[in-house]
């Protein structure tokens, strides 16, 4: 049976799964300059403690606690200055009961402390002597050696996208390198005949190519290298060498338009024309984003994305890109960041669809409401007005005003 003479409608959970199917890419070196937004190949064990001395986390005095114990702003606590420690460098001397070195943050603790007294809760009295008006516990104001990072603990797991704070941990660390997942390769092709490029005029039922720039705005969002292949006319042989070209240099592709049934529709015809090609999925049980292709090209994904940008978006965002960071060696992602909301209006749903509701947010009394943008799935302002959608389960048949939601941001 070839791919042109299958058709069946999945769930969203059953399409993510076929999304997910995908091997993970290979792995290469790269310098922690070039890391932020990478992958883990590799875990990451820590080879020394962070930081590899305690030191102070305040401008005060370091002291031996016990000295302070009982000091209050009536009875403050007399304590003899020995010296200063000097940043940078080993602390060079010794403090002993009632005595305390000055120090600024970052300072190492000297030998006998293991506190520092705040500047502000000090008085000199004189150039020798001060007060200190509240007492510390042993560690206050302190970051003990190891307290960060333990020589040999696992610090970053394998398969972890690296944001700025992990980019920190590792040059404290000292990782210069890393083993890092390759960056998938997307290839972005659009079609359509009345679709024409966006620096020409349209014409009478002509409209310019959004999709190119939006899905490759996304593929780079999503840690991808986009590749655009531009526009494609409706013509199966086209489209074949466009798609042929895009999988030679590509582990994904997109082509977005041409996949609903229809007698121009022609992203089935390249995919059944393709050697070792199996179709995986076609057609989801979502709203908007129904008309969605999904192909197995040898080890690459082939999808086939709906012409409507908004479609295209939805489920860029909802399969496409869990694909990507599966492809890219991401483990397990966490659940998305969401905003608890109430609903403005109500909202109507087919039951047996899951369908994704675009929704603006707004504090009214100190409550978060969503107000549903309710339009077509060509209506791109819709979009860009949205700060989020709403899922409505494909067992539910609508939701009610003042209904409390998720709202996942886009």
């Amino acid at each position: 049976m070839g791919v042109k003479d299958f058709f069946r409608v999945l769930s969203l959970d059953q399409a993510l799964a076929c999304a997910q199917s995908f091997a993970a890419l290979g792995t290469e070196r790269v310098t922690l300059g070039e890391a932020l937004g990478r992958v883990l190949g590799e875990d990451v064990k820590a080879a020394l403690d962070v930081p590899g001395f305690a030191r102070a986390t305040m401008d005060g005095y370091a002291v031996d606690a016990r000295s302070t114990f009982g000091a209050s702003e009536t009875n403050p606590a007399l304590l003899r200055v020995t010296g200063t420690v000097d940043m940078g460098r080993p602390a060079a001397l010794r403090i002993d009961h009632g005595e305390v070195a000055r120090i600024a943050t970052g300072g190492m603790l000297p030998e006998g402390a293991d506190a520092v007294v705040m500047v502000e809760h000090t008085e000199h009295i004189d150039a020798e002597t001060i007060e200190a008006s509240r007492a510390v516990a042993p560690g206050q104001n302190v970051l003990g050696r190891g307290e960060d990072v333990r020589q040999g603990e696992i610090v970053l797991v394998r398969g972890t996208r690296l944001r700025a704070q992990e980019l920190g941990l590792l040059a404290a660390l000292g990782r210069a390198e890393l083993c890092v997942h390759r960056r998938p390769v997307v290839g972005i092709i659009s079609t359509g005949d009345e679709v024409v490029p966006i620096e020409v005029e349209p014409g009478p039922g002509q409209i310019r190519d959004v999709n190119t720039t939006t899905l490759g705005a996304l593929t780079a969002q999503a840690g991808a290298e986009p590749r655009l292949y531009g526009l494609v006319p409706d013509d199966p042989d086209a489209l074949r060498a466009a798609s042929r070209s895009a999988l030679g240099a590509a582990d994904v592709v997109l082509l977005s338009g041409g996949s609903s049934v229809g007698a121009r529709d022609y992203t089935l015809d390249v995919l059944d024309g393709l050697p070792d090609a199996e179709l995986l999925l076609h057609g989801v049980a979502l709203k908007p984003g129904k008309p969605t292709i999904l192909g197995r090209v040898g080890s690459k994904a082939f999808w086939g994305l709906p012409g409507q940008v908004t479609s295209a978006m939805v489920v860029f965002q909802l399969l496409v890109r869990p694909c990507l960071e599966r492809l890219g060696g991401m483990a397990p992602a966490r659940p998305p960041a969401r905003a608890r909301a109430r609903l403005s209006r109500n909202v109507a749903s087919v039951h047996g669809r899951t369908d994704l509701v675009r929704v603006r947010l707004r504090e009214d009394a100190g409550e978060l409401w969503a107000d549903p943008l309710l339009g077509p799935s060509g209506l791109l302002r819709t979009m860009t007005q949205a700060d989020g959608l709403v899922e409505i389960g494909a067992d539910v048949e609508g939701l009610d005003a003042g209904t409390e939601v998720w709202v996942t941001p886009v």
